[in-house]
């Protein structure tokens, strides 16, 4: 078998590992080094189907239609669930070292098709069991359902990803580590990722008997819904038949209400990354008796002292078909101002994420928080908070402060100065704004 050395994927490439249509001959490698961060060379990919869902949903009249606050929070999650990467490798492939280099007892090729395809089933199925622990393990729950929180489901829905998901879900991984070369998992565990991107839409209806192997639009719909159907159903990466010889598998049938039971109505990142720990805490200091306490972690999310391990399916609130997903009103000017801010921070954390390597230690840092300070502001002022003025006028120094010291480059030379002046009358908006907001309180003080 040939190996693959150029660490840039073709264009080619690009959308066949979005489908998990790679070979094995095109993605094996004899070390992690030389594997190609597949997932970060998505982000072309992922744009090029989202803009093109966009314009699919307008042209027909029933299709789906992007409220721009979710898709925004969508995206800021997935941002920030890939911020950690920067000072660390992944959780998942670092345990996956570790055992590998103490504990394998066999090592297969790393260059044999076997090989890739046994790790190809391997991960697919650890995928399946950690997915369904993260549905019925509470403390897993917590960082899981930051995935299940918005109330639309898109391909921006696919972006919405945990922080913290990452610092458990290397468990379901870990007994390949015993024959498996970690090249071949680090192949596989992005393409198991890079596949569920593209089923989070509601254009794609039926795929006829495709549907009897893979995990597709319509099975993961159902696994995206609150109905009480769809509730601890499809669990599946790529093939459902997980779903099917373990008894997860539930087709779709009635229209299918997306997001959380209990939706958590906000689009601030933080609180959609962490709000769920605070809660999880509470309930476990309110209920009595260690069994019940203990029970609160390593039960369902929806148990409760004298239910099953699961909870009970009664409790969940009925769905009558006409539930409305929050979008509180906010001015198009705006939103028109929040899309071109993120915009300008998407290039900023792209060029971060495919240049980290040959940037200092200082830079990326600067431009972490940065990237981090940025989510929130905007998060801030997707809620219509009340001190969203302050932060983003600090943001916006940051910005220039930044740009002037070459931390920050525009896309095309040319946009420097329009970008500056953007920045500077931003920055002189939102100062005004917070004299306005001082001056109002002052007021109502006196």
């Amino acid at each position: 078998m040939a190996q693959v050395e150029a660490n840039n994927v073709t264009v080619s490439q690009g959308f066949r590992m979005l489908f998990s249509l790679m070979t094995p001959e095109e993605s094996s490698f004899a070390t992690v080094e030389e594997v190609p961060k597949y997932v970060n060379q998505a982000t072309p990919y992922f744009i090029g189907l989202i803009l093109l869902e966009i314009v699919l949903g307008w042209l027909k009249t029933d299709g789906p239609h992007i409220k721009i606050n979710d898709f925004i929070t969508s995206l800021s999650a997935g941002m920030m669930s890939r911020l950690p990467q920067l000072m660390m490798r992944s959780v998942e492939l670092s345990a996956y070292i570790y055992i590998w280099d103490n504990f394998h007892f066999l090592e297969l090729p790393w260059d044999s098709a076997w090989t890739w395809w046994l790790a190809f089933l391997g991960v697919d199925m650890g995928y399946y069991w950690f997915h369904r622990f993260a549905h019925e393990l509470n403390i897993l729950w917590a960082g899981h359902q930051v995935h299940h929180s918005s109330e639309y489901y898109n391909l921006s829905t696919a972006l919405r990803q945990s922080v913290t998901q990452q610092f458990s879900s290397w468990i379901f991984y870990s007994p390949l580590a015993l024959l498996i070369p970690p090249s071949v998992f680090a192949v596989h565990i992005q393409f198991n990722l890079l596949y569920q991107f593209w089923i989070h839409t509601e254009l794609v209806k039926d795929l006829g008997p495709l549907e009897l192997i893979l995990n597709t639009p319509s099975h993961h719909r159902v696994h995206h819904g609150r109905n009480p159907y769809c509730i601890d159903k499809n669990y599946a990466g790529i093939l459902i038949i997980w779903d099917r010889m373990f008894g997860t598998f539930a087709p779709e049938s009635d229209k299918v209400i997306y997001g959380l039971t209990h939706p958590i109505g906000t689009f601030e990142i933080w609180s959609v990354e962490f709000l769920y720990y605070p809660y999880l805490w509470q309930r476990f200091w309110e209920v009595e008796g260690i069994s019940n306490k203990l029970s609160v972690i390593w039960k369902g999310p929806g148990w409760t002292p004298g239910k099953p391990r699961l909870g009970d399916i009664s409790d969940i609130p009925q769905i009558t078909g006409e539930e409305k997903p929050h979008d509180p009103a906010w001015s198009p000017v705006m939103q028109a101002y929040v899309i071109l801010q993120f915009f300008l921070l998407l290039d900023v954390y792209n060029s971060l994420l495919l240049d980290q390597m040959i940037l200092s230690e200082l830079t990326v840092i600067l431009l972490t928080a940065y990237v981090l300070l940025s989510l929130t502001s905007l998060g801030f002022l997707i809620d219509q908070r009340s001190n969203a003025a302050e932060l983003e006028m600090l943001r916006c120094v940051l910005i220039m402060l930044l740009h002037r010291f070459g931390y920050i480059k525009p896309l095309l030379p040319a946009l420097a100065f329009p970008m500056e002046a953007f920045i500077l009358i931003s920055t002189i908006y939102w100062s005004l704004q917070c004299v306005k907001q001082r001056t109002d309180k002052m007021k109502k003080q006196n």
